[in-house]
């Protein structure tokens, strides 16, 4: 079937451990195009013997590797990807039937179905995830956020039925290194955005968070896994509020993650094998 090019573009750090299934799930795409930022394990090497391309900028945040790196693919079609991602063959499928018939949507929202130490959560709020991932390259960019960045497009969206599968949190290690991260980069938003530290949000919001998943959002269906889901989201919750007390200079914006990357090439230098 003819159809147009397609690019898949990946943000990597130290992803050596799910990057190869990822690239599999998509080898039947026209460009992978993986964008790292300084990994000390095994990811570029593996990204290389994919056939990827690989390049190197130092992560400020998710959506300005993204809107740095689209502009380097080559192709009219984009499809972004985490590296815990894979596209399954239903998904496949239709992705390569839009590119077919070039539309008739500019983006297209994914059916992201994630799973949690191994285990596959089919409440809590997260059987509703559907994000843009797969647009026109040159009619999509990502706002700013540091956290839970959303794409921006311009043009008409559909959605996808085929499952996006996401391999989220391999072990409570794992949850808890991300976590120190992803709440320090959600206050520093908070305070971007004028919130003030609040003794009412430190109360009320992580209950309110962990009633809304567990109950409304059926996550006691998901047994135990859902009670660890839903225990560890309101949480998250209360952190992300508890940090709006730390020094503003502790959190500072530019640099919130900026992980040391002593082996990251000069921007968009591409890394050859």
């Amino acid at each position: 079937m003819s159809r147009l090019p397609l690019s898949v573009l990946v943000t990597t750090l130290d992803e050596a451990e799910n990057l190869q299934a990822c690239l599999d799930s998509v080898c039947w795409a026209d460009e992978v195009v993986v964008v790292d930022s300084g990994s000390s394990d095994a990811t570029v090497e593996i990204a290389h013997r994919a056939g990827a391309r690989v390049l190197v900028h130092p992560y400020e945040s998710a959506a300005r590797q993204k809107n740095w790196a689209l502009p380097l693919v080559r192709h009219p079609w984009v499809l972004i990807l985490d590296a815990d991602e894979r596209v399954s063959p239903e998904l496949a499928a239709e992705i390569q039937g839009v590119l077919a018939a070039d539309g008739p949507a500019d983006g297209y929202f994914l059916n992201r179905r994630s799973f949690f130490l191994g285990q596959a959560v089919r409440h809590c709020g997260w059987d509703r995830d559907f994000i843009l991932r797969f647009f026109r390259t040159t009619q999509g960019r990502y706002n700013d956020k540091l956290v839970h960045e959303t794409l921006q497009l311009d043009g008409r969206s559909a959605r996808l039925r085929g499952a996006l599968w996401h391999y989220t949190y391999r072990s409570f290690a794992d949850y808890l290194e991300r976590l120190n991260r992803y709440t320090a980069r959600g206050a520093a938003d908070l305070r971007a955005a004028g919130r003030r530290p609040s003794i009412a949000a430190l109360l009320l919001r992580p209950p309110a968070r962990f009633l809304r998943m567990y109950v409304l959002q059926r996550g006691c269906l998901d047994g135990r896994v859902g009670l660890l889901v839903c225990t560890l989201a309101a949480y998250s919750v209360w952190l992300k509020y508890a940090r709006l007390l730390e020094p503003a200079a502790v959190a500072v914006r530019p640099t919130i993650d900026a992980r040391p990357t002593p082996h990251a090439a000069p921007a968009a230098e591409e890394v050859r094998p």
